[in-house]
């Protein structure tokens, strides 16, 4: 109870408060009653401000007579008192005590009545001549001439942009009053505060104190009532005239107006091809938010992430970002939220959260790519050329697109070997050894819908791999004409089935007839189709002779294939 000149009795004294610390000014002595006594029973180590005329507090206080009794309470009511100091809105000693107070200070003072009620007193409070007694607490200080105070106590190395007026924001927060006391907390929420910042979605205090903000960036935002909630509080956990403390760490920090935008890290000297829309694309990343949380990473799943890109398969900001990419290259692609996950999120990616993909473009093709043959060497003589049916010896290295070997006969220290034109390798291979000549170097890029498709092999090649092999060709036997495994160098003996049936019986077994065709191939009058297994295609040539399967072939039965078609016989 401490307001200058007598009145009736007075409502319940209202005693806000908040927190600001200060450095006390000195104080009057403990002298006689007649004199305003002020022990400083504590004093905070930090006192940046104290209080002056003109400025406005809020406290706390017991009030006690001399001999204990107490006559008025701030606790009581369970709220602060509020006032202004020096202009004459509290009786004359507490006007002087509260000077040079600092916030969360308690004093004790004793104040003489010709500084309080005097010879008059309060009717049936106060008596007159009554000493006053008052435990005093400060909670807040502020001036109406204050603007908003902003510390940063951490501003990180890099800051390549700051928060303007509207730009959407996230960012997590302390609230505290001036004597430290918690009135919110969007840790405790485990949720950041999401927010536009200068189109009037915060209080004044705020929407200021943001500006200029870094992503990564902390400081205290000091904010008086008149810039946050004024005389009526919040209703809820901050009361009236309450001086707001924010310790603010910003997150995040986009505007509606983004774009993408792209950094490059390494872009390769060699960029034969860029990527375009329609492409399809194998690449590892690195996904974090703007302040470093890593929210995925291919790199951990140690799978590439393989999608088309331009036609919706990934966020609006991915398909755009990855345009124009070159094989070996990595960049930085910064997503906005309303062309990544917007509003909502999504897993552990917060709504409203801008993206950050660090990528490494491993490979990319387009589902219309044939295979691509770059000759590196042909011999003088390059006359002779591959074809369907022709049996080829020959070395590989196989690699992807960014260099990762995957096999090579060189260091196995033997060759593959394979008659072409048979399916013994995937037909992008098959294609890319057509029309090469002994002796000749190539290299062959074969897309994966040539090689070994979306699946891969497991363990061996990625699914959706383009393949690059360098390859040179060390023998070629040429083949038969197709849909022959057998063929006479010169004419055919008029009596073949009589030279073939040696005990003249009118049948032929299968070991008659392999005995036979072995010695033709044996003396060069007949040739068996290479890179095939001899006794396989000699057996394969007596089953299409023997028509009834009965394990024999009789004259009937015997015909060339001139004489029958169908059959890939003699």
């Amino acid at each position: 109870m401490a307001f200058r000149g007598w009145r009736p009795p007075p409502p319940p004294l209202l005693l806000l408060l908040l927190w600001v610390t200060g450095q006390a000014a000195p104080v009057a002595g403990l002298g006689s009653d007649a004199e305003l006594q002020i022990e400083r029973r504590f004093v905070p180590d930090e006192c940046p401000r104290t209080v002056r005329s003109g400025d406005f507090v809020r406290y706390h206080y017991v009030g006690t007579f001399p001999d204990g009794q107490k006559f008025d309470s701030s606790y009581d009511r369970d709220s602060t008192f509020n006032v202004f100091v020096g202009k004459g809105q509290l009786i004359t000693g507490m006007d002087q005590a509260l000077v040079g107070m600092c916030v969360n200070e308690r004093r004790f003072v004793k104040i003489p009545p010709k500084l309080a009620y005097g010879s008059e007193g309060v009717s049936g409070v106060i008596p007159p001549n009554s000493v006053l007694h008052f435990d005093v607490l400060l909670m807040d200080i502020w001036n109406s001439e204050d603007q908003v105070q902003i510390h940063t106590y951490f501003k990180p190395p890099s800051c390549p942009r700051t928060i303007q007026v509207s730009d959407f924001v996230r960012y997590h927060y302390n609230g505290t009053f001036l004597d430290g006391t918690l009135f919110d907390s969007s840790h405790n929420r485990m949720k950041t505060y999401d927010t536009y910042v200068g189109i009037g979605w915060l209080i004044p205090g705020m929407d200021k104190g943001l500006l200029g903000m870094c992503v990564g960036e902390k400081r205290i935002i000091t904010i008086p009532p008149f810039l946050a909630y004024g005389e009526d509080g919040d209703g809820k956990d901050i009361p009236g005239q309450a001086s707001l403390v924010f310790d603010v760490a910003l997150l995040d920090l986009h505007n509606p107006k983004d774009s993408i935008s792209i950094e490059n890290k390494v872009v390769p000297e060699n960029c034969e091809r860029i990527s375009q829309s329609g492409d399809f694309l194998r690449y590892h990343y690195n996904g974090t938010l703007l302040d470093g949380t890593l929210f995925d990473s291919s790199y951990s799943r140690n799978r590439t992430f393989d999608t088309y890109i331009g036609q919706g398969y990934v966020i609006p900001g991915m398909d755009e970002g990855l345009l124009g990419v070159c094989i070996g290259e990595k960049r930085r692609i910064v997503v906005p939220p309303h062309l990544g996950y917007g509003e909502e999120g999504r897993g552990n990616i917060p709504g409203s959260a801008v993206l950050v993909f660090d990528i490494h473009v491993i490979d990319f093709h387009n589902p219309s790519d044939s295979i691509s043959i770059t000759s590196h060497y042909k011999p003088p003589d390059c006359s002779v050329l591959s074809k369907k049916g022709d049996y080829l010896k020959y070395h590989y290295n196989a690699s992807l697109l960014d260099g990762t070997l995957l096999d090579s006969t060189w260091n196995l220290g033997k060759t593959y070997n394979i008659v072409l034109g048979s399916g013994q390798v995937v037909l992008g291979m098959d294609m890319g050894l057509r029309e090469m000549c002994v002796g000749e170097k190539r290299t062959v890029i074969i897309p994966p819908h040539l090689g070994y498709g979306e699946a891969g092999v497991d363990g061996e090649v990625p699914g959706s791999a383009v393949l690059v092999f360098d390859i040179e060709l060390l023998e070629l036997v040429a083949g038969l004409p197709e849909g022959y495994m057998f063929i006479w160098n010169g004419e055919v003996s008029p009596n073949l089935f009589e030279e073939i049936d040696k005990d003249g019986n009118g049948e032929v077994l299968l070991e008659e007839f392999s005995e036979y065709i072995h010695a033709q191939v044996a003396s060069g009058k007949g040739k068996l189709a290479p890179g095939f297994d001899a006794e396989l295609v000699v057996k394969n040539m007596f089953t299409n002779q023997d028509r009834n399967g009965d394990g024999k072939v009789t004259a009937e039965e015997f015909k060339l294939k001139d004489q029958e078609a169908k059959h890939d016989e003699l």
